[in-house]
């Protein structure tokens, strides 16, 4: 599901996308937060990948993850700070541009409901970061549910 917001409180705009996995909380964190697994789904089209991953999980630990082009024609480090770590239940993070992003964690019986809402940037129209964004969820789904 993708959809645009209304304005947040502070007056930016924000997008959500939305999922829901196959699989109990704690397995959700665990694939969402480990670097070993990040670096199998963090993608939103086949011809990239994440070839690293690094997690410092706690308000005010950063992370990094490395996305490619699997051909080599482009790369780049998406890099942030936790603001807020509750687990299993909620990750918040401002990303290096200084965005801010929201996720959520709804365990409902055998299912888990991830919402992940972000602050878009502003060279890209909202409806392509809302499928890029979308893309890399679902391939996260994809990634939990089968392993």
């Amino acid at each position: 599901m993708l959809y645009v917001c209304g304005m947040s409180t502070d007056n930016k705009t924000t997008i959500t996308v939305e999922s829901t996995i196959a699989a109990p909380a704690a397995k959700v964190w665990e694939y969402w937060t480990a670097p070993e697994h990040i670096t199998q789904w963090c993608q939103a089209s086949d011809d990239w990948h994440a070839p690293a991953a690094e997690q410092d999980l706690r308000a005010g630990g950063a992370f990094k993850t490395v996305m490619a082009a699997k051909d080599g024609s482009a790369a780049f480090d998406f890099t942030g700070v936790y603001t807020s770590v509750e687990a299993p239940r909620h990750i918040a993070y401002t990303i290096a541009d200084g965005r801010q992003v929201s996720v959520t964690f709804t365990e409902q019986g055998a299912t888990t409901r991830v919402t992940e809402t972000f602050e878009p940037e502003s060279i890209n129209p909202p409806e392509m970061q809302q499928a890029g964004w979308q893309a890399i969820l679902d391939n996260f789904r994809k990634y939990t549910e089968s392993h």
